[in-house]
């Protein structure tokens, strides 16, 4: 029992973060202060951050499906 409510918690938290890493790209991408070309440093971030994303997303629905989390 103790284990599930241990998931659970995790899964909380990735939640938490995918919502946090996804205003993070909303609010960059939408700025009115970013310059006009994204840098390449800038490029490989958001292509990190999202990719980061994805892969948590998948990777929770895959344990949601397999009866690990519920």
């Amino acid at each position: 029992m103790r284990s599930q409510q241990f998931s659970e918690w995790i899964f909380v938290f990735l939640m938490i973060g995918i919502l946090l890493f996804s205003g993070i790209i909303i609010a960059l991408l939408f700025s009115r202060n970013r310059p006009k070309k994204i840098r390449l440093g800038e490029r490989l971030l958001f292509t990190a951050i999202i990719l980061g994303v994805v892969v948590a997303v998948i990777i929770a629905a895959m344990q949601m499906l397999g009866g690990v989390l519920f």
